[in-house]
């Protein structure tokens, strides 16, 4: 019986459905990592971003979708094991959502998640954090910054954070890797670079004196490569846990994505600078309208705000240890129209 155990391989995927679960899902697949993999989301899968590989999984069974919600009990019947728990499970968006839901599901997601480590003899978990528990700050960040969450996103990262580290201590078999993203687009989704993309594209986007502004983040295709590779340097090491900050080797400055973006859009495109409290105050009258009138529009005054806001997050364990970034800023949008030219 135990030497049965011992052979399955394993993973499971909570919040399967989301965007960056998706491309995890398609490098499992690709690579041949794990035997079977079970999707836990309360929303169907985004299939729009498999390869050939994961939809073929899909209809063979090995790739299995469980609806699941993980503020309950996570229940997966018939496997013994798990190899690896990707938790990618969260509320994120700002704004977007009362603050308590942020803590309701972030928190009691990470406590399930833990659970279903401890039933399945769950050695390796695998979470997606934030940069967002650094809070605001005007000197750059890496993995040994202190931690000062300035909103209920951030505290409730952090929260869950402790827990999986809570999980790691109790045993010296387990092995945990934390990620801390920052800003991550590519093809499908929908935040705040293809936001920025679309704005251009229709020439309504403007500079508020931020030009110089840095934002962290990366391509999804990147991060998923960086948490593989941080995998197989665990598997093969002595560190039991990992934290790390994902994002392009130096964060671009605004002008750096207005720019390429420009590029690739393959347009001429000359972009005004307006004062920014006359665009704050623009954009509390059209949010105040558009929920009056219940119109869905991307100008918030959240949105506005975070135009300035600069979050230099260093990924100092990545450029330690030699990462082999494969994408720039530039490349990286050059792929992602290549994958989805209708986006462009």
């Amino acid at each position: 019986m135990e030497s049965q155990i011992e052979k399955e391989n394993v993973a499971v995927v909570l919040g399967g459905s989301g965007y960056i679960a998706g491309y995890t899902i398609n490098y499992i697949f690709d690579n041949d990592i794990y035997d079977s993999v079970y999707i836990v989301d309360i929303k169907e899968p985004r299939r729009e971003v498999w390869t050939a590989k994961t939809a073929e999984s899909y209809q063979n069974g090995t790739l299995v979708y469980l609806h699941g919600d993980v503020r309950e009990t996570i229940i997966i019947e018939g496997v013994k094991t798990i190899s690896c728990i990707f938790n990618y499970a969260a509320i994120h968006r700002e704004p977007g959502h009362e603050d308590i839901e942020y803590f309701e599901t972030n928190i009691k997601g990470a406590e399930n998640c833990i659970a279903l480590a401890k039933e399945k003899r769950c050695s390796q978990i695998i979470f997606t954090s934030s940069i967002a528990p650094y809070g605001h700050a005007d000197i750059a960040r890496t993995e040994k910054s202190q931690v000062v969450p300035y909103s209920p996103y951030g505290s409730s990262k952090l929260v869950a954070e402790k827990i999986h580290e809570g999980w790691q201590s109790c045993a010296e078999e387990n092995a945990l890797i934390i990620i801390r993203p920052g800003v991550i687009f590519g093809p499908h989704e929908d935040g705040n670079v293809p936001r920025l993309r679309d704005a251009l594209k229709k020439g309504y986007f403007c500079y508020v004196g931020n030009k110089q502004v840095r934002k962290s983040g990366g391509y999804v295709k990147e991060l998923v490569n960086s948490i593989f590779w941080v995998k197989e340097r665990q598997d093969n090491s002595n560190e039991k846990v990992i934290l790390y900050n994902f994002s392009f080797p130096e964060p671009p400055m605004l002008e750096e994505y207005v720019r390429d973006i420009i590029f690739t859009l393959g347009i001429r495109r000359s972009v005004p600078t307006i004062p920014f409290k006359v665009l704050l105050a623009l954009s509390y009258c059209i949010s105040f309208f558009s929920n009056l009138f219940n119109i869905k529009q991307p100008i918030h005054p959240k949105r506005i705000k975070k135009l300035t806001i600069d979050n230099t997050i260093v990924p100092e364990y990545l450029i330690t240890n030699s990462y082999p970034y494969k994408y720039t800023l530039l490349t990286c949008l050059e792929d992602w129209k290549h994958e989805s030219p209708r986006e462009w």
